[in-house]
């Protein structure tokens, strides 16, 4: 039997040093691009001090459910695993800040469960459509907090791709983007009261506002330079209005509820993206001029979910921690 004919094409031995060698060197300059752009994250600390006192103490005995419900911004994309903002507030991950220790809800809830349901990419009609199908009925005997981030998606995509539509927006006008934002506000009505309908034993909501990374400058499209190449964003003349008009409607819906409470995540990282280093800028912060946002400017880094994960605690101490308990270092 003769032996087949030697294939034409290179064995991968052949190729796979060349291939490695330009896709080393493509890194190099895509990642060498983006430090040289993108302003540093830099170290420490990001955002208020949270006391200590609150977590001394037990705050409830009984069962409690910490429930994470949105976007990418609940699933921590963007930082390392066990660094998002949802898991931090769980629970203080080995190399975190030092000033943080102790400071989680596991302290003060001994019998805390965590369930989170976010998922990347994911816009508000996603979160009622599907994320509020997979959250049985609890039983009585449990308590709930909830996180949530929604909208952002709804704002950001599909990046001027495509034209406008609801919950894929960007490039719409002021106009169009009253619309969509109304109905944004209907399918929020709606996911806030299934969520409390699914926790008979009560609830508390902590919703996030939906942050800026322009800094309030509505420069979108100055987005970093090396991330232009692959996914360039055109110009939004009205997207502050429209992304103010969702801010305003997530106000409105937390305010309409005694259970529901905003994390104002959204002045939380002002200051912290593309205008980080603009001395000029109303919202500079001499002290600590870094950037807070992943390279796709959608998603904070780990520094900007350490500052998400303490607006989250400060509001909670305030909302949750008993009265009988609070101490003068309280908020």
């Amino acid at each position: 039997m003769s032996r087949p004919a030697k294939s034409l094409r290179p064995a991968w031995y052949q190729i796979r040093p060349r291939f490695l060698l330009a896709l080393a060197c493509l890194g190099g300059l895509l990642f060498w691009g983006y430090r040289s752009v993108s302003p540093p994250m830099g170290r420490g600390p990001a955002g208020p001090a949270v006391p200590p006192e609150p977590f001394v103490h037990t705050w409830h005995d009984g069962e409690v459910l910490l429930l994470g419900m949105g976007d990418s911004v609940v699933t921590g994309f963007g930082a390392a695993a066990g660094f998002g903002f949802f898991d931090r507030i769980a629970d203080v991950p080995p190399g975190d800040e030092i000033d943080m220790t102790g400071k989680c809800l596991r302290r003060v809830y001994p019998k805390l469960r965590t369930l989170n349901l976010a998922e990347n990419s994911s816009s508000s009609g996603d979160h009622l459509r599907y994320q509020i199908a997979d959250l049985p009925r609890q039983p009585a005997t449990t308590r709930g907090i909830i996180v949530l981030s929604t909208g952002g998606i709804d704002l950001i995509h599909d990046y001027g791709a495509s034209p406008p539509r609801d919950e894929a927006l960007y490039g719409a006008t002021w106009a169009d983007g009253q619309r969509y934002a109304a109905a944004f506000r209907t399918r929020l009505d709606k996911l806030l009261d299934a969520i409390v309908e699914r926790f008979p034993g009560g609830c508390d909501i902590f919703i996030a506002t939906i942050f800026d990374p322009t800094d309030g400058v509505g420069d979108i499209e100055r987005v970093n330079s090396v991330l232009r190449l692959f996914k360039p964003l055109p110009p939004w003349p009205d997207g502050l209005a429209v992304h103010g008009e969702f801010n305003r409607h997530i106000r409105a819906a937390a305010t309409a509820r005694s259970n529901v409470h905003i994390v104002d995540v959204y002045s939380a990282l002002l200051g912290h993206g593309l205008h980080c280093r603009d001395k000029g800028h109303p919202h500079y912060h001499p002290e600590d001029p870094t950037y807070w946002y992943f390279v796709n400017l959608e998603d904070p880094n780990r520094r900007g979910y350490d500052a998400i994960r303490r607006a989250f605690l400060l509001e909670m101490i305030r909302v949750l921690e008993p009265a009988q308990l609070k101490t003068k270092g309280s908020p």
